[in-house]
């Protein structure tokens, strides 16, 4: 795939606009140069023919004619000019002259023209005058007539206008390769925290997941979402991919411990003959621990399972909390009772919460299941449903021995045991809470573990009601502030 420029094209397009504008700049200064020396070059004209006009003097003959004195005239050589008085007569004009014979211009009124002169462009002037004869006589004089024909080249002219117009051509082009220098720059220094934000971003790898924008970047407007967005999305990524491999090795570790007790109970039975009791015996422990392997098995596909959504991001819901909380108590009631274990339930009322019927299933089983394994004989434990203004809070209360402070903030963690009062003895994988905890998070709920030791344990889960997105605001602050059980 061709790579594209956005700095070459920036500049490429401003370089464009400017150079439109410059043609535009040069058609308007050369339409006005020329039409500012033409206008001088006709007031020209009409000075020097009114210097011509001004020539005609009396003849001083019967007929009271007029006649051109070129005396004082400094015209230039290359000019040309005639003069004829009202009879067409000619008075005067140069030897270069090849205008129109008088009839054929215009006896109205002054007009200009342009002409060829021995290969040269002219620009002819007709003037239209009138000079008096004696003005002392009685009556004011005689008025004759006097048309006046002046020419001049108008070589300067051009020459003026295409020097003009090579200066602003000059003056453009100049400004146009500053711009583009300029702009290159500006550019190049202005996308310096963008090439330091990614040459950072290089640096990320499978042995380097720490990503720190640099503070060019932070502090530049418009780069400040990009490197945000950014550091976000390596601190996702690396959690992410610290809990698949914590979450394989914890994985492996496990099936590895219950894949040797099998293997090590079917060794044992191999290493010489033994009864058909005791091979019955040893293939009921390999059984027991294949099922064992089993249920991680399932609890690992669970957690995948609970994990797949993100966080925040709703089930098919909304179910009812209460509802699946009392199924479940009614469920777990037997095991309770061979436990000698009381198990009491209350619920406020209906509680829609944004979760699907099988995971609410799941989060009360696991917890009340939790409790029930950790609870001693003749203990109670206590399953309350409550619904608030826009949550819905579940705790379960057990009387065991509790967990240790310490260990409290690793309780959610996959296959967590830290705790001997909850080992393996208990029959749990070490994935029940941690599966709880996917599925709260999922609905973007929160659910924390209270424990004083000695005197039992609290899980307390809040939901947001199904639709109340105010819920989900408060929901972590609030069990900050709930008290320890």
């Amino acid at each position: 795939m061709k790579r594209h420029s956005l700095s070459r094209r920036l500049i490429s397009s401003v370089l464009l606009i400017e150079l439109i504008f410059a043609v535009a700049v040069i058609a308007l200064a050369a339409a006005y140069e020329r039409h500012a020396q033409l206008r001088s070059f006709d007031i020209m004209l009409e000075g020097r023919a009114d210097s011509l006009l001004g020539a005609v003097q009396d003849a001083e003959d019967p007929a009271d004619n007029v006649m051109l004195d070129r005396t004082g005239l400094q015209l230039p050589a290359e000019d040309v000019y005639e003069v004829r008085d009202s009879g067409g007569r000619l008075l005067g004009g140069s030897a270069n002259w090849q205008g129109p014979d008088p009839g054929e211009t215009d006896s109205t009124g002054d007009h200009i023209y342009w002409t060829r002169i021995n290969g040269r462009h002219y620009r002819v002037l007709t003037l239209h005058g009138l000079r008096v004869v004696d003005p002392d006589d009685k009556g004011g004089g005689k008025p004759r007539h006097v048309l006046v024909v002046y020419g001049a080249p108008t070589a300067q002219v051009w020459h003026q206008i295409r020097n003009a117009i090579v200066f602003f051509s000059l003056s453009n082009f100049v400004l146009l390769l500053v711009t583009g220098v300029l702009m290159a720059w500006l550019l190049h220094r202005g996308l310096a925290p963008m090439r330091e934000l990614a040459t950072e971003a290089e640096r990320i790898s499978i042995h380097r997941w720490s990503f720190q924008p640099p503070d060019s970047a932070v502090e530049t407007r418009e780069l400040a979402p990009l490197a945000s967005a950014l550091s976000a999305a390596m601190q996702r990524l690396e959690t992410s991919f610290s809990q698949q491999r914590r979450f394989v090795s914890d994985a492996a570790h496990e099936l590895k411990t219950a894949v040797a007790v099998v293997k090590s109970s079917l060794q044992l039975l191999a290493m010489r003959q033994r009864t058909t009791e005791e091979y019955a015996a040893g293939i009921e422990v390999s059984l027991v621990d294949c099922e064992r392997m089993e249920e991680i098995v399932a609890r690992m596909l669970t957690l995948a399972r609970a994990e797949h959504l993100t966080t925040g991001q709703q089930s098919a819901g909304p179910s009812d909390l209460a509802a699946a909380a009392a199924s479940i108590a009614q469920q777990f009631d037997s095991m309770a009772e061979l436990r000698w274990v009381t198990l009491k339930f209350t619920a406020d009322g209906p509680a829609l919460v944004p979760l699907s019927g099988e995971e609410c299933a799941l989060l009360c089983s696991n917890l009340l299941l939790n409790a029930l394994q950790h609870s001693p004989p003749r203990t109670e434990v206590k399953m309350s449903v409550q619904t608030e203004l826009n949550s819905v809070e579940l705790r379960i209360e057990d009387h065991g021995d509790g967990v240790d402070p310490a260990l409290l903030p690793h309780v959610f963690e996959r296959f967590s045991r830290g705790d001997p009062s909850r080992s393996r003895n208990t029959g749990g994988t070490g994935l029940g809470l941690a599966i709880c905890k996917a599925i709260v998070d999922k609905a973007g709920g929160a659910i924390v573990l209270e424990s004083v030791p000695g005197h039992g344990a609290a899980a307390i889960v809040r939901l947001p009601v199904a639709n109340s997105a105010a819920g989900t605001e408060s929901i972590e602050s609030s069990l900050q502030t709930t008290p320890s059980a």
